[in-house]
C-alpha cells in the first residue's frame, strides 16, 4: 500500500496578497465604525445644542442642584463653578462664581447690561438669592452686598481659553440661611440655567 503523501505547496504571493487584503480591509471597517461614532456623537449634540449641561452626578437642574465646588459643564466647552462659601469675621459670607471659557469665541457672562446681569430675586445671567431652587418663597432674606462689583465684571468680555473669578459678598438675615445660585450665560441660541445650592453654616 503505497502512502506517500502529495508534497504541501509552498505559500504562493497570491495568498499572502489575499491575508494582507483582508488585514487592510479589517483596518478599513474599524476605522468606519469609530469615524461613524464620532460623527453621530457630534450629530447628538448638534441636535441638542451647544448650550446643554453635560453632568455626571446631579444635573444641576432646578430639581437636582449642583453643590459648591460642582463644576456645570457646558456641551460647547463652557464651565462654570461656584465655590464653597467662606464665613467672614463680620458674620458676611462670601464666595466666587468661576467662568472658564474652553469654547472658540468670545463671551460675555453677564450679557451686555450691567443692570441686567444680576439679581437677588428674578431670573438673570447670574442670580443669587436665599432660599432652596424649587423655592418660590424665602422665611429667609439675603442682602447682595458686592451686587455692582459681581455686575461690572459679568459684562467684560470673556475670550475663549480664558478664566475670570467673580467675587459675591452676600449677608444673611440669620446663620443657616439656604442660598440658591442660578448660573445663565446669554447664548446666540440657548443655554441652559445651571442651579446651585448652599446653606451659610
Amino acid at each position: 500500500m503505497d502512502t506517500d503523501l502529495a508534497p504541501t505547496p509552498a505559500p504562493t504571493g497570491e495568498n499572502s496578497g489575499c491575508a494582507i487584503g483582508c488585514v487592510v480591509g479589517v483596518l478599513f471597517l474599524v476605522m468606519l465604525v469609530v469615524g461613524g461614532a464620532w460623527v453621530l456623537d457630534e450629530l447628538v449634540k448638534g441636535l441638542d445644542g451647544d448650550g446643554q449641561l453635560e453632568q455626571v452626578g446631579a444635573s444641576g437642574g432646578v430639581a437636582d442642584p449642583l453643590g459648591p465646588g460642582v463644576v456645570a459643564r457646558y456641551e460647547d466647552g463652557l464651565n462654570v463653578t461656584v465655590d464653597p462659601p467662606h464665613r467672614e469675621p463680620d458674620g458676611t459670607y462670601s464666595f466666587t462664581v468661576t467662568y472658564e471659557n474652553g469654547t472658540d469665541e468670545k463671551i460675555l457672562p453677564g450679557g451686555e447690561s450691567s443692570e441686567d446681569s444680576v439679581s437677588e430675586a428674578g431670573p438673570a445671567p447670574l442670580s443669587v438669592r436665599a432660599g432652596e431652587p424649587l423655592d418660590n418663597y424665602s422665611e429667609y432674606d439675603l442682602t447682595w452686598l458686592n451686587r455692582q462689583e459681581s455686575a461690572f465684571l459679568l459684562i467684560l468680555p470673556l475670550d475663549g481659553g480664558e478664566t475670570r473669578s467673580v467675587p459675591v459678598r452676600v449677608k444673611p438675615s440669620e446663620r443657616g440661611t439656604p442660598v440658591t445660585v442660578e448660573v445663565a450665560p446669554p447664548d446666540d441660541g440657548y443655554r441652559d440655567t445651571a442651579h446651585f445650592q448652599f446653606v451659610l453654616d
